[in-house]
């Protein structure tokens, strides 16, 4: 039988699991308690693994499906669900998703999808000295200290939810971006979620938000939906609800979309290189 250890990690989520050996079987017994233990503490943080790309695809199956990413020419050859976020550079252009200078922009992973993601699985197997952590927001427990004023304002409100925006506009941040290509762009229309989503386990409302993807409010004006957008973004990412993983080499870190958004500190990627590969499960 697979035994482990839970200890907390942050003032309202987050769990470290010591005691598992990724790269061998989970039995089913321990993969019931480890999809319990996420939907618990929405994230999961496992120290000192070494894992193939095989391990990493079955323990991504314990989630969910493993979805395949757009942008196909980031990921692992043979294993299209597995990408590579990097800011390492080769002949120009970066191997991978984020090439580690962006400033950071809160978002969960394939929200711009029709349908939303479960969990996602990052794996450290180049870390950087200095920066290139990753920030998680708690959107549960943000949403439960939310006033009810405000709960009540953003009940039945829908984000906009697109990829062609952040394309967009990173492209005008800097003209190196490498663009979506036109079978992507037809792959990715932009989509609506609500504001406030329920999570199909637990029942807990939880905040759909981030600065990456949304770009706007169904049916409001800029002048309205922005400054909104922004007190709730504000209110989500203060210090009590926020868990910032500083990566080592064999990390491997499953958050639950349903419940979190995060975003990747800046890395200069002159200095200090970074390889993680991730699977998104739905």
């Amino acid at each position: 039988m697979n035994h482990y250890q839970i200890t907390a990690l942050a003032a309202t989520f987050g769990a470290k699991v010591s005691g598992l050996d990724l790269s061998r079987p989970v039995e089913p017994e321990c993969a019931h308690r480890l999809v319990a233990e996420l939907e618990a503490h929405r994230l999961l943080v496992f120290e000192g693994q070494d894992i193939s790309h095989a391990h990493h695809l079955a323990v991504s199956r314990l989630f969910g499906s493993p979805e395949s990413h757009v942008q196909s020419q980031y990921t692992v050859e043979g294993f299209p669900e597995i990408v590579k976020i990097s800011n390492i550079f080769q002949n120009g252009r970066p191997i991978g998703l984020y090439d580690g200078d962006d400033e950071e922009e809160w978002h969960t992973d394939y929200s711009w999808k029709k349908q939303m993601s479960t969990a996602s699985l990052l794996y450290s197997v180049i870390a950087p000295e200095a920066g290139g952590a990753t920030r998680f927001a708690d959107t549960t427990a943000a949403y439960d200290e939310l006033d009810n004023s405000i709960k009540q304002r953003i009940a039945c409100l829908r984000a906009v939810h697109s990829l062609t925006h952040l394309f967009d506009r990173q492209l005008a941040q800097n003209p190196e971006k490498v663009p979506l290509t036109a079978e992507q762009l037809a792959l990715v229309p932009d989509v609506t979620h609500p504001l406030v989503r329920r999570h199909p386990t637990t029942g807990r409302d939880s905040l759909l938000l981030g600065s990456m993807i949304i770009c706007g409010i169904a049916g409001m004006a800029p002048t309205e939906s922005e400054p909104l957008l922004a007190q709730l973004l504000a209110h989500a990412i203060s210090s009590k609800y926020v868990y910032t993983h500083q990566w080592d080499v064999g990390d491997l870190v499953i958050w639950d979309n349903r419940a979190t958004m995060h975003t990747a500190s800046p890395c200069d990627h002159k200095r200090h290189r970074r390889l993680l590969y991730r699977t998104t499960v739905m």
